[in-house]
């Protein structure tokens, strides 16, 4: 699929369509972009039109060097809304990407159909945890010029199950699904790497995030998709975000954890595809 970019608040985003019907904008997490969701895309538009965008900071699209805020990543979609023509969209957002979402939907409701996120936050207690997120990845992006692999799995301990993280690490050529490899993964590392400076922007949103009060504000149908076993966005989070959200559905996806939408794909995507065509 041909890669298009938007200008969009003085910057550029890349982003790409696939398929036809009811738009479907889908937000990617921090250090990631827009190509993470081809375990989503394949499945999700043979049903509507998925838009995948890679979030300023990241990817293609650009990087300008100063602290982000919820407010830009919110108005960056809501600019690429009104670049494409739309009015109303379902959003769906994973960890980061859900933090954007939640602040997208408080602050432009009317451009939200139905509404996912996917283990994500609806704020935090400190600094402490953004930050050591962040140089967790500036160090993730430094070894990964060194040994890749090593780097890759090194990093992804966390977010996948102790079962299926063996045999992530036995065959990293093996085909999930018919899906992805782990080489394909470190592929898409690779080609667009974050700098300590996207990390320290992306970061400075991060620490501005907290709609903890607002989501009783949310009146769109919203699933929530968790993984039972998530030592990051833990289960105990995404249960008060579901409490919190008058119209909410909630997803908990056994013996899966931060990686949920790589690790249980088939079962995240046909998820996803029930409730929105509910």
């Amino acid at each position: 699929m041909t890669e298009l970019y938007a200008e969009v608040n003085g910057i550029k985003i890349c982003y790409e369509i696939h398929g036809e019907g009811e738009p479907l904008i889908l937000v990617h997490g921090w250090g990631a972009s827009k190509d993470g969701w081809f375990t989503q895309v394949g499945a999700l538009s043979k049903y509507f039109k998925v838009i995948i965008f890679d979030n300023r900071g990241a990817g293609k699209s650009s990087k300008p060097n100063y602290p982000y805020t919820m407010d830009m990543y919110a108005d960056d979609i809501n600019g690429l809304l009104e670049y494409l023509n739309i009015e109303k969209t379902h959003l769906l957002g994973e960890s980061l990407g859900g933090m954007i979402a939640l602040n997208f939907i408080l602050k432009y409701p009317r451009r939200v159909n139905k509404f996912i996120i996917i283990n994500t936050f609806p704020g935090f207690p400190n600094e402490q945890g953004p930050e050591m997120y962040s140089q967790g990845k500036i160090a993730y992006s430094e070894e990964l010029k060194k040994d890749p692999l090593h780097a890759f799995l090194k990093s992804a301990k966390a977010s996948y199950s102790r079962e299926f993280f063996k045999k992530m690490q036995e065959d990293p050529k093996k085909k999930f699904f018919g899906l992805w490899s782990v080489e394909d993964l470190v592929n898409i590392d690779l080609a667009n790497p974050s700098t300590p400076e996207d990390n320290n922007n992306a970061a400075s949103a991060v620490k501005g995030h907290n709609v903890t009060g607002r989501l009783h504000e949310i009146k769109s149908e919203t699933l929530l998709i968790c993984g039972e076993k998530d030592r990051i966005a833990t289960l105990s989070v995404q249960t008060n975000i579901h409490e919190q959200i008058p119209n909410s559905v909630f997803k908990v996806i056994k013996d899966a954890r931060h990686g949920v939408s790589k690790e249980k794909a088939p079962e995240v995507n046909e998820t996803i595809i029930d409730f929105l065509k509910k």
